[in-house]
């Protein structure tokens, strides 16, 4: 029985590690794929999202990668961790510890939340001091709630320097799994394991898991709406409209998880700092807009996002490079045979979004874009007027309604309408590469 009292976890040699649990000073739990454990507990998920990572090697280099937990030793996974002599109130949802040459040389502890359930700042605050205290430097939260970025959290926390302070939310987890079932360079190798993680995110998938997606903007989004529609001034100090700038910033992020479920490839949505944020709100008060971004590897170009909330519009457009080395007719010839391929590969897909299609062509020197309605292409190189079109724009424009306005149906609308204009558009659409230069 050891007898010394225990101060830190980092550096604590792994063979004193299981003498504190066999002691009760320390008491953890091993993670398990099946914890006999009621489904939809905090607990269970935790469980099975950490025997995941230890179970499936891909996923688990994605994870360590990203929490930058070192790969050079033995990782060990534990649920309900308390530490007796540090803090016996403080109960750890996970803790990851890697042990290398006998001695545990990092660790990451996890703070989970499923359901409706939300990240508190003081809890937060309150895991960071006892990380301190056990030299962890770097703590991950996970619940529903997005982020644009891993390194940014959903509660104003303020860690102390040199320590890491990382979330996710489920449907990033998830989506960080699917991936890795589709066939690519970074798809999971092992068989057994392939099917191993199929278990996992079809467990995750179902609603009694307590994982949900992003189904409503906060309340604040509808207040700002309503604001407008009455005419009444905004402030950058409102709160209804700093909620509804958050909330956009987490729907574009669920449509970017969104596509890359589909595609099998990771899209990128705006990155996100607090002096963006600011940026936002200062730009909804003034111009009552917001503005986002999707990137996608190998498509013709990122997905541009505009919501406008005095008319309440979605547009959406992607940047298309015409053939440089010709005419403005040809070029306009070239860009209608890319929308008449588009039509016959996917007609369905294309008659759905067909009428709310706009065509803009970026001419030189002008102020503004010149504008049409697909149907009215014809009349693009009258309205141009012998001038060159440097690109064009293939505009989705969707008017939203009374749907704009409600926290649960504008989601619907637009995951509905980024899926539509990938399907009937985006996916085949290509840029014009200016030849090689012959001898």
């Amino acid at each position: 029985m050891i007898k010394k009292k225990f101060t830190k976890l980092i550096g604590l040699s792994f063979e004193d590690f299981i003498s504190y649990r066999k002691s009760g000073v320390i008491i953890a739990q091993d993670a398990r794929l099946i914890p006999l454990l009621k489904t939809g507990d905090e607990a269970a998920l935790t469980s099975i999202f950490l025997t995941a990572v230890r179970l499936i090697k891909e996923y688990r280099d994605s994870i360590f990668k990203e929490l930058k937990i070192s790969r050079g030793g033995t990782p060990h996974f534990f649920t309900e961790v308390v530490f007796k002599d540090v803090d016996e109130r403080s109960r750890i949802d996970g803790l990851i510890i890697v042990v290398s040459k006998g001695v545990i040389k990092d660790a990451t502890v996890f703070e989970m939340k499923n359901k409706n359930n939300s990240v508190d700042k003081d809890q937060v605050n309150q895991y960071i001091g006892l990380c301190k205290k056990l030299g962890v430097n770097s703590m991950a939260t996970v619940s529903n709630e997005f982020v644009s970025d891993s390194s940014q959290s959903p509660v104003n926390a303020k860690p102390p320097k040199n320590f890491s302070l990382f979330h996710f939310s489920w449907t990033y987890l998830m989506t960080k799994g699917q991936l890795l079932l589709f066939k690519n360079e970074a798809n999971i190798q092992d068989e057994d394991q392939v099917e191993l993680m199929r278990e996992v995110l079809h467990y995750f998938d179902n609603p009694a898991s307590g994982v949900n997606g992003y189904h409503m903007m906060k309340p604040g989004w509808k207040e700002t709406i309503e604001k407008i529609n009455n005419r009444i001034p905004l402030k950058v100090s409102d709160t209804c409209v700093e909620e509804a700038v958050t909330s956009w910033h987490q729907e574009e992020k669920d449509m970017g998880l969104l596509l890359s479920r589909k595609l099998g490839v990771f899209v990128k949505s705006t990155s996100r700092s607090k002096e963006s944020i600011k940026e936002d709100i200062r730009r909804i008060v003034k111009d009552q807009e917001l503005h986002g971004n999707l990137s996608i590897k190998n498509s013709v170009s990122d997905i541009k996002l505009r919501v406008d909330f005095e008319v309440k519009t979605v547009s959406m457009f992607v940047k298309v490079m015409p053939p440089l080395d010709k005419g403005t007719k040809a070029r306009i010839t070239w860009i209608a045979k890319q929308l008449e391929s588009a039509q016959n590969k996917n007609n369905d897909a294309f008659s759905a979004i067909e009428n709310d299609l706009l065509i803009e062509a970026n001419v030189k020197h002008a102020r503004e874009h010149i504008r049409v309605p697909i149907s009215n292409l014809d009349t693009l190189h009258e309205d141009v007027n012998g001038r060159e079109i440097q690109a064009f724009n293939i505009v989705l424009l969707s008017k939203f309604g009374a749907g704009f306005g409600s926290n649960k149906k504008f989601i619907v609308l637009i995951e509905k309408m980024i899926l539509g204009y990938y399907a009937g558009i985006v996916q085949y659409l290509t840029n014009w590469n200016r030849p090689a230069p012959k001898l």
